[in-house]
This record gives structure tokens, C-alpha cells and sequence, in this order.
């Protein structure tokens, strides 16, 4: 798997700065959990809640990764590469995205913690494709702005350990395509558009994010 740091460290280097800040000046804890994204997701929540006073909502950072089916490889080697179609075709896809929510704090059921939250996302995502024996090995890349919302709930399993349950969707803005020397954009400015392949064309080859329903649960840890 590549991952390129130059793209992620700006981001890592935020929610670090973040949860230190918050440690020493608000109620603070930190989340793991794990579920269903458009594929097996894993997310890291740093969470602060009576930052400001009389502010009604708390803060949630999160960084997630996600494994994702990448797409069609055969579709996505004749709109990027060529027409070639010899190789055993092998494929991987993943996406990290950072997420920033409000929570506010409802009165559900018998949800005694239960939140709605929203706000945000910023994906890049990484669709890699490998011909064995065809001489290809090639990354769709793309990086998309989204919006989400989402519903979670606390359950108390000691005085510092909360169990989490959450469910939600995000949904994805149309981002430009690239692979090898061909980019293909919503607004038609394509770089080395091979044929007569559209940015459509390559949206449907590739399993980029658009519409994600998420399922996860984890912990939840107060410091």
C-alpha cells in the first residue's frame, strides 16, 4: 500500500496540536472505532466538549482509513493506460479522510448520550491497479471535499471507558480523476484524454467516494 505522507502529515500534525490544546483546557477524551464505510474502516476521534462557554455543542476531530473495492480494472487500464488487455489484473483501493463535526447532545429513546453530529470531510483517495504479467501497475488518485451527518450514542462501561455505537452517511463533491499522464475533471479540462472517454467514463470505472453510509462502533477513553 502507498501512502503518500506529504498528503497526510499536515493533518496528523493538526490533530495533534488540537488534542494537546485540548488536554489542558477542556473536558477531553479520545475514540477508536471500526465498522462499515463504503468498505472495512478503521477512525481515530479526539473529541472536546466545554471548550467555550455556554457554547451548546462539543468538537470532533477525526482521521479514518478505509479498504475499498477500487473499481473495474479492465475499464479503468483502457480510459488511463491503453487498450491492452493482457495480464492477470490484481486491484486495491483505500482512502484516508479527515473529518471535523459539532455534536449536539439529543434526547432519544432511551439514549440517555446520544448525539447528532455533522460537518465536513476531506478524502484521498487511491485506487491501485496491477497487471501481472502485462507490464501495468498504475494508481487512480483523487481528492474530494464532503459533507456528513450522523447520529452516535455513549454507553458507560466504567468511569474513563464508553462503549460507542455510530451510524451516519457522508456524501462526496465530484473531484478530478488522475492516473499515469490522463486526468480526467468535472468542468471537461482533461489532461491526455485517451479516445473519446469522458470524465463519466472514468467515474464509473472507479470506485472513488460519493455516497458512504457508515455503521461503526468502538470505545471511547476520558482523560
Amino acid at each position: 500500500m502507498k501512502i503518500s505522507i506529504k498528503r497526510i502529515l499536515p493533518f496528523t500534525v493538526l490533530m495533534i496540536f488540537f488534542s494537546a490544546y485540548s488536554a489542558r483546557s477542556a473536558d477531553f477524551s479520545g475514540e477508536f472505532i471500526v465498522g462499515y464505510n463504503g468498505g472495512l474502516g478503521f477512525q481515530l476521534n479526539f473529541v472536546t466538549a466545554n471548550f467555550a462557554r455556554d457554547f451548546p455543542m462539543n468538537i470532533q476531530l477525526g482521521l479514518a482509513y478505509t479498504s475499498m473495492n477500487p473499481g473495474n480494472a479492465a475499464d479503468a487500464r483502457k480510459i488511463f493506460i491503453n487498450d491492452a488487455t493482457n495480464g492477470d489484473p490484481e486491484k486495491s483501493g483505500w482512502m484516508w479522510d479527515v473529518r471535523f463535526d459539532f455534536l449536539y447532545q439529543v434526547k432519544w429513546l432511551s439514549l440517555q448520550r446520544a448525539y447528532l453530529y455533522g460537518g465536513p470531510r476531506y478524502a484521498m483517495f487511491t485506487a491501485n491497479f496491477n497487471f501481472i504479467g502485462g507490464n501495468e501497475d498504475f494508481d487512480i488518485t483523487s481528492d474530494q471535499w464532503g459533507l456528513g451527518l450522523g447520529l452516535k450514542a455513549y454507553f458507560a462501561m466504567s468511569n474513563r471507558f464508553d462503549f460507542i455505537t455510530s451510524a451516519g452517511f457522508d456524501y462526496y463533491f465530484s473531484s478530478a480523476l488522475s492516473g499515469h499522464d490522463t486526468r480526467y475533471s468535472p468542468d471537461g479540462e482533461d489532461v491526455n484524454a485517451r479516445n473519446d472517454y469522458t470524465y463519466d467514463d472514468a467515474d464509473n470505472a472507479i470506485n472513488n467516494p460519493t455516497f458512504q453510509i457508515r455503521l461503526l462502533v468502538g470505545v471511547n477513553y476520558h482523560f
